[in-house]
């Protein structure tokens, strides 16, 4: 096939993944689901043709998607959102999926016949989370804040977890002399390195990458990738959590105030789609649908261990001493959502070439195929039954830099208001804002813009152009959050 037929068509399939994205997002159907389908009709048993079976190259594919995906869910996080539910979102990416790997692991021994080894093996595949499933779902939720939060967190969190727990146990399986002792010090390496390293370059990133001049704005996305390339590097070449340092420079830079910021974060906003679309499609065309019917039943009790045993032990050990109520921890049991990341590590074993791999990879299609279904399609009715829901977006957006007014030593930003928002209907003067910040311009809908008196009466869809000194924005940006 010639490149210009292979440009044309992956054009295409780009083409036609963001109009399934839109015709998705209008059936609020997940679109993990939606991609996931596209490349099994675009595989060799589809109508695509398109023959696929290269392990090794989906492992890499992942890994590189991984990364974008957990750069831009650190990028988009609030540190002091994540502060107040640090503890319990720890626990949950550690305690919680060493439960839920040794629970389903025990459900797979019985079920598939497999050796203790390859059953902890299915179970550590399927023990994280996913951060792109949980990312796009709590986008389109009005779920309470704090809750909103702490799946955010534990979804960063515990893919570095289950990645060392399965890179472990595959060391297990292939070398039969590797016990637990070496697991465990596998783990406690990858974490602490990976900790290690992603702290050190999160230092450094967010000291150098402020101070790019604002006339290379077209580099501040290349510098970003770059970092985000470096750091899991550096981690995975000292045997460490490259997933766990990227997330944690990406949640240093997210919290550094910085000329460049939004420039970066919606370009990685971007790349994270893309990775999603990629990712997805390359681990649809991995599947096979004619070798699932013989895994589909006992599939399917699998995911009915993990959903409804697994993942609520696990929540029970990790937050139960955190304040979380009964209706919480029935919410974040059912919240358990998979998705990429359990497939990616499926890719793991069959690139190892693990017996059994295909069987551990057609079963964790079938776990993710219904947890995103069940679970994704029936989260915020869930949540709004058990009255955890609010009239708030959970996730705070930050206001767009528009330009750095260095000179003045401040900032304009641009915040839009959205229905729900609390200051619709009120005046300027009703803002509460600092001292040092001012509204400058108002663009409405049907105007090119309006001046910012104190009576000025605030409408949804409005644009809000508030310039600010560079000391106080902090305070403004707590302000805009109340809105």
């Amino acid at each position: 096939m010639r490149i210009d037929e292979q440009i044309l068509i992956g054009g295409g399939i780009l083409l036609l993944a963001v109009i399934s994205a839109v015709a998705t997002r209008r059936l609020r159907f997940p679109l993990l689901i939606t991609f996931l389908g596209l490349g099994m009709v675009l595989g060799s048993e589809g109508l695509g043709g398109i023959y696929f079976d290269n392990a090794q190259l989906a492992r890499s594919i992942g890994i590189v998607g991984l990364i974008a995906i957990l750069f831009e869910g650190g990028l988009t996080t609030e540190w002091r959102d994540v502060r107040p539910v640090i503890a319990p979102a720890a626990l949950l990416g550690t305690l919680g999926v060493v439960i839920t790997a040794g629970v389903t692991g025990a459900a797979a021994y019985l079920l598939f016949e497999h050796s203790w080894s390859k059953a902890l093996l299915l179970g550590a595949v399927v023990g994280s989370t996913d951060a792109a499933a949980v990312f796009a779902t709590l986008r389109f939720t009005r779920l309470r804040r704090r809750l909103a939060t702490l799946l955010a967190a534990e979804s960063g969190a515990n893919d570095p977890m289950a990645v060392a727990l399965t890179l472990g146990l595959i060391a297990w399986i292939e070398r039969p002399a590797y016990g637990l002792g070496d697991i465990v010090i596998l783990l406690a390496r990858q974490l602490g390195l990976g900790l290690v390293v992603g702290v050190a370059l999160g230092y450094v990133a967010s000291k150098l990458l402020p101070r790019m001049p604002t006339d290379l704005t077209p580099f501040a996305p290349v510098a970003s990738i770059g970092i985000a390339a470096v750091s899991y590097g550096i981690a995975a070449g000292v045997h460490g959590s490259g997933f766990l340092a990227v997330y944690i420079v990406a949640l240093w830079l997210g919290n550094t105030p910085m000329p460049l910021q939004r420039t970066i974060v919606t370009f990685h906003e971007g790349l994270a789609f893309l990775a999603q679309v990629v990712l997805f499609i390359v681990l649809g065309l991995l599947v096979f649908p004619r070798e699932l019917g013989t895994v589909a039943w006992s599939a399917l009790a699998l995911t009915a261990v993990l959903v409804l045993v697994a993942r609520p032990l696990a929540v029970i050990a990790s937050v139960a001493l955190f304040r979380y109520g009964l209706r919480e921890q029935l919410f974040l049991s059912w919240a358990g959502l998979r998705g990429a990341v359990p497939i990616v590590l499926a890719t793991f074993a069959l690139s190892a070439n693990v017996a059994g791999s295909d069987t551990i990879f057609n079963a964790v299609f079938f776990v993710v195929l219904v947890s995103t279904i069940v679970q994704g399609m029936t989260l915020e009715p869930f949540a709004r039954r058990l009255g955890l829901t609010t009239e708030e977006r959970p996730f705070y957006d930050p206001p767009v830099e528009v330009v750095a007014i260095r000179a003045l030593g401040g900032d304009i930003l641009e915040h839009d208001v959205a229905e729900g928002d609390r200051i619709v209907g009120l005046t300027v003067r009703e803002l509460g804002l600092p001292r040092s910040a001012t509204v400058m311009l108002i663009v409405r809908a049907d105007t090119t813009g309006i001046p910012a008196n104190g009576s000025t009466v605030l409408d949804v869809g409005d644009r809000l152009y508030i310039m600010v000194r560079g000391e106080s924005r902090e305070d403004l940006e707590a302000v805009v959050r109340a809105w």
